[in-house]
């Protein structure tokens, strides 16, 4: 699985992300680095720079996940899980629990909403992916329709412009049938909530799902970012996550 690492420090954190995403998402956090801390981030199976998937479910791509992050053979390890990359943070966290001291889930979504779904019909959805992802005017009109869950500069569907459409799509098939998310109520790290102020509500109310799962976890609204803090919101985002 392709890593690219960020800075030298003692400190390890490793970055899963999320859909439509490669190792370039954790990229804005370099330049707010402490001289301390280490980043690694991973391209996901068949994401950015890493081969597909010798299988495509759920068990196989959480083991090949831990299996990147044992290698790192480092402990204290704190896992920044983004969008859907929190779902897999956690899958893969029980084949490496005593090497991870702390999740801080951005922006994480605790089920699949009705308008992922949407692309899952039967007959119909995957050219309603393929028309609105793979192509620049959708995209575009994607992108616009989304004004209201990012900030001005920033763009939610310019990702999907290089990625594996088949992967992608993959993705989307699998998160959607990973169920409830009772499955993870046993985690015991120290757990870091943090979204945007002008993200979706489906993600708002997959917040309140993990709060109720994790009475001890920190809950933190980033005013100033939408479903993509880690670009909208650097600094502060940062100072979650290497200074409290």
């Amino acid at each position: 699985m392709f890593t690219k690492c960020y800075g030298h420090g003692e400190r390890v954190y490793v970055g899963l992300h999320g859909w439509s995403g490669d190792h370039t998402t954790f990229a804005p956090l370099e330049r707010c680095l402490p001289d301390d801390a280490r980043l690694y981030s991973l391209d996901l199976p068949g994401c950015g720079q890493s081969l597909p998937p010798a299988e495509w479910n759920l068990e196989f791509i959480a083991a090949e996940i831990a299996d990147a992050i044992a290698g790192l053979r480092a402990n204290r390890i704190t896992i920044l899980g983004n969008c859907s990359g929190a779902l897999l943070a956690l899958l893969a966290l029980p084949r490496v629990t005593e090497q991870v001291e702390r999740l801080v889930l951005i922006d994480p979504f605790a089920f699949a909403p009705w308008y992922f779904r949407i692309f899952l019909a039967p007959g119909w959805g995957r050219y309603a992916y393929y028309t609105t992802f793979a192509n620049p005017i959708g995209r575009w009109l994607a992108n616009a329709s989304l004004k209201r869950r990012r900030v001005e500069d920033s763009h939610l569907t310019s990702s999907f412009q290089s990625v594996n459409h088949e992967a992608t799509y993959r993705y989307l098939e699998l998160l959607v049938e990973m169920g409830s998310v009772n499955q993870f109520a046993g985690v015991r790290q120290s757990v870091d909530l943090v979204y945007g102020a002008r993200t979706f509500g489906a993600v708002k109310q997959s917040i309140e799902q993990w709060r109720r799962l994790w009475p001890h976890a920190r809950t933190m609204e980033l005013k100033q970012a939408g479903h993509l803090p880690i670009e909208e919101a650097t600094e502060a985002l940062a100072d979650i996550l290497f200074t409290r």
